[in-house]
């Protein structure tokens, strides 16, 4: 992966630091755009008791998580750049769980993630959406973990049914 910042061109394994550590704020203002129309916070903000999203908390892990028939229930998780996020990810495996639905872990992430659209996302605007998740203050709050029923479920889901 190539990284341009400030006019220089980088390799990406020549530096050990994030995009953001020089990412010009034009860069993070286009993820940011770009996070907004791909309602990055529908799934991935906490909700208040009334639905409502809670800003101030972040990218930091949806309340409100999907079950899928045969596979379980699944909320979103912390995508702030936090230990209980995606801080301990490189930008390769942002890109790679974005574009591929794949985690570091090699979990794939569930059907809800519509990462199939995100994969055709060009280079520049990939490396602008990690910019700009770089750029967000860490919050670490760990979203719940997949369960396998609705009688271990510790946080509200819709149902998601199938024809």
């Amino acid at each position: 992966m190539i990284v341009r910042v400030f006019g220089l061109v980088l390799a990406a394994g020549l530096s050990a630091s994030p995009l953001v550590a020089g990412a010009p704020e034009d860069l993070v203002e286009r993820g940011a755009y770009l996070a907004k129309i791909m309602d990055c916070q529908g799934c991935h903000m906490p909700r208040a008791a009334d639905g409502a999203l809670v800003a101030e908390a972040g990218l930091s892990g949806g309340t409100v998580g999907f079950e899928l028939p045969g596979l379980g229930i699944f909320w979103p998780p912390n995508i702030t750049p936090s230990a209980a996020g995606i801080g301990d990810w490189s930008d390769d495996d942002v890109l790679t769980a974005i574009r591929s639905g794949m985690r570091p872990d090699g979990r794939a992430l569930v059907p809800v993630m519509p990462w199939p659209s995100y994969a055709e996302m060009t280079d520049d605007d990939a490396e602008a959406l990690v910019a700009y998740l770089r750029a967000q203050p860490a919050v670490d709050t760990p979203a719940p973990g997949p369960v396998a029923s609705s009688d271990e479920a510790k946080a509200p889901f819709y149902r998601v049914t199938l024809p």
